[in-house]
């Protein structure tokens, strides 16, 4: 090989071994990067906090009650007293008992009527089939008790009527009575507020006659409700009212700071419990202690925590997905690494030959002109 020939040789391979290099530095920089990506992912799932199930012991309280009569009391609070009652507690209860003659919502019912608004109250006339609807009597001649008056005024209005019919005086009178007491029922908003926040205007009240037993059951319908001029007109409507009756339900009560002492057994469990009468009695109850679960709150945490687990879990699927295209990433290019790597121990042992035929086309150029 000519002198200009191993030199441009030479200055081939000085470019190669720099291009070399270079793709060397940019594969380390494309490493670095994708070490730090990795490095985050893994601090992203050192950050996340593994979902823990609840414990049924978190939704789990003990209470206590005890029974006076008919009605079971569950205490809600016992604060302990200082000064002149120290040694007695302020304690508050809920009284609850199972009334058969409750006031309970009932389907809302189609009622066909008729409203004159112009008068003060409104005039309404309605009904349910044959079956017509009539206001509750809350008001009598005589005062608070109705009489033989009363009974023959409502005799001569409502007298047609096929519930009506089947009453003697004596019985009417008695029906006059109900209707008063079931009116400060439907508006007792402690027992009923639900019912007590459609009364305000009233109710209007028809009996229907139950198949099975015979016994007429009252219905009640708020009178408001016939009033509302912006959803009905005034005349041969039919209006969807509210309508409640008479049936089985759990009332409740509740009592508030009642001064009492708590007594306990010789484990420190609260066994009985002595309350204060306002005339200076007292009155003594046992305790029974009742541990209860609230399964629908434990349930709702149960369905958060599988929503929370799945979650989890995705996200590390997801993650660990991720660091699998990393790694895979980073072997390609340690692979292309290693193979720059070889390329270049080939290019310097390359150099260094094309070196040594250097040297020796200067050796030999110097013993010519020596010559």
């Amino acid at each position: 090989m000519g002198m200009s020939a191993t030199q441009a040789r030479f200055l081939c391979l000085t470019a190669r071994k720099s291009n070399v290099e270079f793709e060397g530095q940019q594969i380390n920089q494309q490493r670095t990067t994708l070490s730090n990506e990795s490095a985050n992912y893994y601090s992203e799932l050192c950050s996340m906090t593994v979902p823990t199930p609840p414990s049924v012991d978190d939704y789990t309280k003990v209470t206590y009650t005890f029974n006076d009569g008919a009605m079971t009391n569950t205490i809600t609070s016992m604060i302990a007293l200082t000064g002149a009652n120290a040694g007695k507690y302020s304690i508050s209860y809920l009284k609850q008992w199972q009334d058969d003659y409750a006031i309970v919502p009932a389907a809302s019912s189609l009622v066909s009527a008729t409203v004159d608004r112009t008068t003060v109250p409104i005039t309404i006339s309605a009904s349910i089939g044959a079956s017509k609807l009539r206001p509750i009597q809350t008001v009598f001649n005589g005062g608070a008790e109705p009489d033989a008056t009363d009974v023959a005024e409502f005799k001569t209005n409502y007298g047609t009527d096929e519930y009506i019919k089947t009453l003697s005086d004596e019985q009417i009178m008695d029906l006059l009575r109900e209707e008063k007491y079931y009116y400060e029922l439907l508006n007792n908003e402690k027992l009923n507020p639900t019912s007590a926040a459609k009364g305000s205007e009233g109710w209007m009240v028809r009996y229907v006659k139950d198949l099975s037993t015979g016994a007429y059951k009252p219905s009640f319908y708020p009178i408001q409700e016939f009033n509302d001029n912006n959803k009905y007109g005034t005349t041969g409507d039919f209006y969807s009212i509210s309508c409640f009756t008479l049936g089985s339900a759990t009332q409740t009560e509740q009592v508030f700071d009642r001064k009492g002492k708590v007594e306990k057994d010789t484990a420190g469990r609260y066994v009985s419990i002595v309350l204060e009468n306002p005339d200076g009695t007292e009155e003594t109850f046992a305790l029974t202690t009742n541990t209860t679960t609230d399964e629908e709150a434990y349930n709702d945490a149960m369905n958060k925590y599988a929503f929370d687990q799945a979650q989890y879990d995705k996200k590390i699927q997801d993650i660990n997905a991720q660091l699998e295209i990393v790694q895979q990433q980073d072997k390609k290019l340690e692979l292309n690494l290693k193979q720059l790597d070889t390329e270049e121990n080939a290019i310097n042992i390359e150099m260094e030959a094309v070196k040594k035929v250097i040297q020796k086309n200067v050796e030999s150029s110097f013993k010519t002109f020596n010559a």
